[in-house]
């Protein structure tokens, strides 16, 4: 998923919840560690830490990246804002201001 600028990424890296609060923890925090399984702590008890951490390298963080919003060191275990940040920040933002105006599941 190569971003091109269009909104349609944008979209896209939003639709999963995980990759919106990923990015909302690193519009507030840059950068962020990915050492922990649960770095958002966004696993409910009946859900398996293997199966998000499995998700995050192999389809969350790799799609991030190859779209430009994020730079994944994996040797250093950091994610920080990446070149094409500027077509998502903003979306990022406005969400996080307008948090308490939008369903629960969004945030």
């Amino acid at each position: 998923m190569k971003s091109d600028g269009t909104l349609r990424f944008v979209f896209r890296a939003l639709e999963s919840p995980y990759r919106r609060q990923l990015l909302v923890a690193l519009n507030k925090e840059n950068p962020q560690d990915d050492e922990d399984r649960d770095p958002l702590d966004i696993v409910a008890p009946e859900d398996q830490p293997d199966v998000l951490e499995t998700e995050l390298v192999h389809n969350h963080l790799p799609m991030l990246e190859e779209a430009g919003y994020i730079e994944w060191d994996r040797e250093a275990h950091t994610i920080r804002k990446g070149p094409n940040w500027d077509e998502i920040g903003p979306v990022i933002e406005l969400m996080n201001n307008h948090r308490e105006e939008l369903p629960d599941e969004w945030l």
